[in-house]
Order: C-alpha cells, then sequence, then structure tokens
C-alpha cells in the first residue's frame, strides 16, 4: 500500500514541475520589450523564438542522462539551464548589462533545452510508475504545462502587474524553486511493481477524480483570472491556484482508503481495465503486452483483404496499404522508424497542425498589438495557455470512452486539428478582439491536445521502450516549424512596418506595424498549412485503423478468455 501510494506522489511531483516550468508561453508577454532593449525587427526577434525551440531538440541528452544519473541530478541541471538562460536575459532586459544578439540566441537556446530536460523528465517518470495506463497518466501529467502561462501571470501581477521584465526573472528562479520542492518524492520514488486487476481498478478512479480536480483548476484559472489585474486580487487568485494543486497530492489517499476501497467501481463505464496497452502481468520488466494478431478469425480476414487490395487502385495500394502499421507495441529503432511512411504522415501532421499553433502563440505579443489590443496581450496568453491546457486534458478522451467508443487515437488527433485551419480563417477574415479571444482558443485547444497524445500515439505506433529517442525524433519538427513559420510572419510584419515608415533607413530602427495587413497574408498561409496537417493525419488514421482494430478485437478475445 505504501508502494502504491508513493507512486502517486511521483505523478504528483511531475504534475507540479510541468506545471511550473511551461516557460514557453510567456514569451509573448516580454517579446515586445525586449525587442525594444536589443533594437531589433520582427525578423530578428522571430530567431530570439527559434532558438528557443531548437533547445527543445535536445531533450534526447535527458533520457541519455538519465540512463547514466540520478533523477534528482538531472533535474537540477534542467533548472540550472534554465537560470542561466533565462537570468542573463533578464539582467539584459533591466538594462543592468549588455549582451550582443548572438549571446542572447544561445541564451535562449539553453532556456529551450531546460523546458526540454523537465518534459523528458516527467515522460520517464510517468512511463515508468504507470505501465498499465500510461496514456492517462501522460495527458494528465502534460496537461498542466499548460497552466504554467496562468500561473506565471498571477505570481507577476501580484509582484507588479505593469512590469513585463519580471516574467524573465520568475522564468530563471521558479523552476529552481519547484525542483526543490520535489525533491523529497523523486529521491523516495518507489521500485515498479506487477499491476493486479484490483489495482487497475483502483488506479481508474484516481484518474477520474485527478482529471476532475484538474478540470476545476482550470476553469478556477480561466474565469478568475479576468479579475486579477490588481496585485491583491492577483495574491487570492494565485493563492487558490496553488490550493488546487496542493489539493491534487491528497486525493489519491483519500481514494485509497477504507471507504472508498470498498466500492465495486468494475461496474462503472469508467473502468481503464478496457484501455490502451493495459499491463496486467507478473514480470518484473513492465514489458508492453503486445497482442500477436495470430488467430483464425483474423487469418481468414487477412486472406480476404490481401485478395481485395489486388483489385484497388493506386490510392488505396500506395498511400493507404503500403508498408503500413499493422500492430501496436512494435518498437521500432531509428532506422525503421525514419523508413516507415506512417511516421512522416505524422510528422507532417504535426509540423503542420501542432507546430503552426505554437508558433502562432510565439507572435500573439505581436498580432494583438498590430491590432490595436496590445492592453490584452497578458490575458490573450493566458486564455492560449490554459486553452492549450483543456486540449492537453481531453486527450485522455480515447483512454476513459475505449469501454464504449472504439475509436482510434490517431482519428482522435485528426478530429483535434479541425479547429486551427477554422481559426485561421476567422483571423484572415475579422481583426476585432472577439474574434481574436474565440480563435485563440480554438488554436490553444487542438494545438494542446496534439502535443498530449503525441506521446501516446508514438508509444503505441512505434514501441513504448523507443518512445524517448523516438519523440524527440518527432518533435524535431518544432525548431524547423517555428523557423519556417516565424520566418513567414515576421517577414510578412517587417515588409509592411517599412512600407508605411517611408525611411531607408528602417530596417536599422525597431519597427512596428499597426493594422489588420501585418498578419493578413499570414494567417491565409497558416490556414493552409494547417489544411496540410489536417489532411495528413486524416491519411495516417487511415493506414492505422486497421492495427487499432485488431488490437481491440485480440485485446476483447483475451478479455474473454480469462474470465
Amino acid at each position: 500500500m505504501v508502494g502504491e501510494s508513493r507512486k502517486w506522489v511521483v505523478l504528483i511531483a511531475s504534475i507540479w514541475i510541468q506545471a511550473f516550468t511551461g516557460t514557453n508561453f510567456d514569451f509573448s508577454s516580454y517579446s515586445s520589450d525586449l525587442k525594444s532593449v536589443l533594437d531589433i525587427t520582427q525578423l530578428q526577434l522571430n530567431y530570439v523564438s527559434v532558438a528557443s525551440d531548437m533547445g527543445k531538440a535536445f531533450g534526447w541528452c535527458c533520457g541519455l542522462s538519465l540512463l547514466y544519473f540520478p533523477f534528482w541530478l538531472v533535474i537540477f541541471i534542467s533548472s540550472f539551464l534554465g537560470l542561466l538562460g533565462y537570468g542573463l536575459q533578464w539582467l539584459l532586459i533591466i538594462r543592468f548589462i549588455t549582451l550582443p544578439y548572438i549571446l542572447v540566441l544561445f541564451l535562449s537556446l539553453i532556456a529551450g533545452c531546460s523546458i526540454s530536460w523537465f518534459n523528458t523528465i516527467c515522460y520517464v517518470l510517468c512511463i515508468k510508475h504507470f505501465s498499465a495506463n500510461r496514456p492517462l497518466a501522460l495527458s494528465l501529467s502534460i496537461s498542466f504545462n499548460g497552466v504554467s502561462a496562468a500561473l506565471y501571470t498571477l505570481i507577476a501581477n501580484a509582484i507588479n502587474s505593469s512590469d513585463h521584465t519580471h516574467y524573465l526573472l520568475l522564468n530563471a528562479l521558479v523552476p529552481v524553486l519547484i525542483s526543490i520542492v520535489v525533491l523529497i518524492p523523486i529521491l523516495q520514488e518507489p521500485e515498479p511493481r506487477p499491476h493486479s486487476l484490483e489495482i487497475i481498478q483502483r488506479d481508474s478512479l484516481v484518474f477520474l477524480w485527478l482529471n476532475f480536480l484538474a478540470l476545476l483548476t482550470g476553469l478556477y484559472l480561466l474565469f478568475l483570472y479576468p479579475i486579477s489585474s490588481s496585485s491583491t486580487a492577483a495574491r487570492i487568485v494565485l493563492a487558490g491556484a496553488i490550493f488546487l494543486l496542493v489539493l491534487l497530492l491528497f486525493v489519491p489517499g483519500i481514494v485509497y482508503s477504507r471507504e472508498w476501497s470498498s466500492f465495486n467501481f468494475s461496474t462503472t463505464s469508467f473502468s481503464l481495465y478496457n484501455s490502451r496497452f493495459n499491463s496486467i502481468g507478473n514480470d518484473d520488466d513492465y514489458e508492453l503486452k503486445e497482442e500477436l494478431i495470430g488467430n483464425k478469425n483474423y487469418a481468414t480476414k487477412n486472406g480476404s483483404s490481401e485478395s481485395e487490395r489486388e483489385n484497388n487502385g493506386w490510392f488505396v495500394n500506395v498511400l493507404l496499404e503500403r508498408d503500413k502499421v499493422t500492430m501496436l507495441g512494435e518498437e521500432h529503432p531509428t532506422r525503421l522508424l525514419i523508413s516507415r511512411w506512417d511516421f512522416w504522415l505524422y510528422y507532417i501532421a504535426y509540423f503542420c497542425g501542432g507546430t503552426v499553433g505554437l508558433v502562432y502563440s510565439n507572435n500573439l505579443g505581436q498580432i494583438s498589438q498590430s491590432l490595436g489590443h496590445i492592453s490584452h496581450i497578458t490575458s490573450l496568453v493566458t486564455l492560449y495557455s490554459t486553452s492549450s491546457f483543456f486540449g492537453r486534458l481531453l486527450s485522455a478522451a480515447p483512454d476513459f470512452l475505449s469501454g464504449k467508443i472504439q475509436f482510434a487515437r490517431t482519428g482522435w488527433f485528426a478530429l483535434a486539428l479541425v479547429p486551427t485551419p477554422i481559426a485561421f480563417i476567422l483571423l484572415a477574415n475579422f481583426g476585432n478582439e472577439a474574434a481574436l479571444q474565440i480563435c485563440t482558443s480554438m488554436i490553444g485547444l487542438s494545438s494542446g491536445f496534439v502535443f498530449s497524445a503525441a506521446v501516446s500515439i508514438t508509444s503505441e505506433l512505434f514501441g513504448p521502450n523507443s518512445v524517448g529517442v523516438n519523440h524527440n525524433i518527432l518533435i524535431t519538427n518544432i525548431p524547423l516549424g517555428s523557423c519556417l513559420y516565424g520566418l513567414l510572419a515576421a517577414l510578412v510584419y517587417d515588409s509592411n512596418a517599412g512600407s508605411i515608415m517611408h525611411n531607408p533607413k528602417w530596417l536599422r530602427e525597431m519597427t512596428t506595424c499597426i493594422g489588420r495587413k501585418c498578419y493578413f497574408q499570414t494567417f491565409i498561409w497558416w490556414g493552409f498549412i494547417s489544411m496540410v496537417g489536417l489532411l495528413s493525419s486524416f491519411l495516417l488514421f487511415l493506414r492505422t485503423k486497421e492495427a487499432y482494430d485488431n488490437f481491440e478485437r485480440d485485446k476483447n478475445i483475451n478479455i474473454a478468455q480469462s474470465i
């Protein structure tokens, strides 16, 4: 019982880490001040954002470090990287020191690396201690990364709501403090143990209540943030948010108490026994239970499907059938991974879907300024962050509903990308405050779902044991997309700013563009790009649907045989 309770403490620790280390979300809150201090163009500011995203490509270094060093040491290395990267930028923005532009790019790089390291640590902790319900642990932990901007805004408002330079100081110090707070549960993390059916049923109730409390936390921040503009109100709202985060720690203990333990949860529709990749066994290695497709029904079905494929056209044979994944959980080394068509469809869907939403959030400061809503920058950043939180939380839906709705996770992934092109079309046609808020919410919701669901999809399609390496290969699209999409936005922005300055030396000055024209062409292009991502995700769903159906069928057969 003690070991079971300690694993939940580790999960809550990973939630706290995620909640206070999503420092990339508040870039738009201080980007205008940084642009002014450095006296740079929008294009050069874009490169600062790209450098931060480039740091996320070094998450594999954290995974490698965890093989040789203890968790606590890797956590403090991560916090030190953030302290150095953001700390020196804070000294720059308050004009205490001066730094060359190239050094600012390097500081942004190591700050982004810090974020990636913290994320990787949380992934490993969830996968290590929750092998039976890995997707739920991951989605719950990752979702709290979406409230970081709201929490940082509350802290900044509690100190001084008119000084945006505090964000960089908070980005440097808060992750160090949270690393100290989670040190004890990390040092005392239990050894993984096999999961019985009774434990899985009990854990399902814990996850249900944790998700309910997470939803309550998101709604609390969403509706009470608008009244936190004053320092006093911000402190009260912040205290309530911290109380809800601490309350998460007591939920598993309440569920594990004698009264809750007597509750027969196996009769409810939320039992996670039907969740994908439940590992019910006595092996100490927590290896994934792979469902081998070898029964007679499948052989008959497979034989008939092969004969049907011979009569299909090029579209089916090449786009939908060629070298597709037929079994979930099969391990993919790097060479096999990059040779898979499914991986590249997945890569394009993420690159043209979730990543373009992230670039939009990085440009929120200049977008709101150009549309005449400069006083609403922090509220828009908080809105995007909170919407991203709800999107990440919704990524757990396939597991909670798997007992009633048999739908591939890649299908949910495709559905999650639908709001993004719609939002960009609306932004291109309307520039009022209401449209900006609605579209920001839609993009945040969509990208949040993508970011959270992607970890589970990578694990299912290409193997759980290789997820640390394979997922970091996938997210190399983030710095690439940040560079290309941000470059597009910056060129359009600077060209429109230059056209109204009538100054041949305008490129040497800080450019500011006002009006819908500043981002109109960018929204059109981003909308087209997100449509490509939606199409790619739909093709991925069609190609992987059979693998998910096979897994569900064989899982149901095994369940029936075990009864």
